[in-house]
């Protein structure tokens, strides 16, 4: 038997310990654009799931291997792009194909979000129809590393510069340990040519800024800092994912005991009641105050969240502003916030109200 190719060998690997886990029959969903990455981890779990459980039950069993293609309809010829993923996959032997064509709006944070949280309400929708226990991404460590770096240049707290998880919720990502030239050459050993997407090309004018980093300041950092800049990048995500996921745990108690601490006979309804969307936050700024700074904003920045303000545009300047009420005092007015939110201290109490904006909702965020 000839030698297996080294990338095929890891990717079997990495997608066989995010499949280990799940039970006979459970359905697996891969999330395939058509792109190398994508296409690499359609080709690797779609073999995989036949043969999950077969080492350690006597008669094995197998768990069953779908795909979603998300038509962003951004480009033109996107439909016929996802088209063309869909076979792919089915040629793979994936079952269910779902080809779902989203509706990309543009809001504060950029198309590139946009899209991005259209493209998860999707899967989560999909995953939610077809009773999928799991939707696989095809991330690598080039994206960890981008998105690190990303987080740095604009300044991003510690959430941010975490990177992705391997797994949160219905997704998993089992490739995040790979590099891209290995999805790349599991696309040849396979025979499978992969959709090249023209906007991935970071040397082109007008370039979004993922590309550039991809092909233009990974390259830089490998030369200058040596081959295992990227892979420095990722274990870095990962400590700081852990830190990020204690001080989210410790910020979610704190902005409890500060809710709990405000009793509701004291509150006007007048105060809190908003025409559409959330509801106001209410908090006693005492417990705040008392509070470590990096945990107090961490809690306030939750709280704005909470009040609809996006993720991507509540940046740290209005965290300092909301500290500022809590903190330093003055008698200062309301403060602004992304979505129209507000944020006003009166009587020992910060209230957060949302923008009041028909279908307003919590705020969501998704890793890349």
């Amino acid at each position: 038997m000839p030698p297996v190719d080294p990338a095929l060998a890891a990717a079997r690997t990495a997608v066989r310990a995010q499949l280990a886990d799940l039970h006979p029959d459970d359905l697996v969903l891969v999330a395939c654009s058509g792109g190398p990455d994508s296409v690499a981890l359609a080709a690797v779990t779609s073999s995989e799931a036949r043969r999950v459980g077969r080492s350690v039950r006597s008669r094995g069993y197998a768990v069953r291997a779908g795909a979603v293609v998300v038509d962003h309809a951004l480009q033109p010829g996107s439909a016929r792009v996802a088209q063309r993923a869909a076979e792919q996959c089915r040629g793979l032997g994936l079952d269910p194909v779902v080809v779902r064509r989203v509706e990309v709006r543009q809001g504060s944070d950029g198309l590139e979000a946009a899209a991005r949280d259209a493209r998860y309400a999707a899967l989560e929708e999909i995953a939610a129809t077809t009773g999928a226990a799991a939707v696989l991404l095809g991330h690598t460590l080039d994206d960890q590393a981008e998105q690190v770096l990303l987080g740095l240049a604009r300044g991003s707290g510690t959430r941010s510069l975490a990177g992705m998880p391997a797994r949160r919720a219905v997704f998993r990502r089992p490739l995040l340990g790979l590099r891209r030239a290995h999805t790349e050459r599991v696309c040849a050993v396979v025979g499978i040519d992969p959709w090249i997407d023209p906007t991935n090309d970071g040397t082109a004018a007008g370039a979004p800024l993922r590309s550039r980093v991809r092909d233009r300041l990974l390259p830089v950092l490998g030369d200058v800092l040596g081959p295992g800049a990227v892979e420095a990048l990722a274990r870095s995500a990962d400590l700081l994912r852990d830190d990020a996921d204690l001080l989210d745990l410790l910020a979610a108690d704190l902005l409890a005991t500060a809710r709990s601490a405000v009793d509701p006979a004291d509150v006007d309804p007048a105060e809190t009641r908003v025409p559409e969307g959330p509801a106001a936050v209410v908090l006693d700024v005492t417990p705040l105050a008392e509070a470590p700074a990096a945990l107090r904003r961490r809690a306030l920045r939750a709280a704005a969240l909470e009040t609809g303000c996006p993720a991507g545009t509540t940046t740290a300047r209005h965290v300092d502003a909301l500290d500022a009420l809590v903190v330093r005092w003055r008698g200062q007015g309301e403060v602004h916030l992304p979505g129209g939110a507000r944020g006003v201290r009166a009587c020992g109490r910060l209230v957060l109200r949302s923008g009041g904006r028909p279908g307003a909702a919590p705020a969501t965020h998704h890793e890349e």
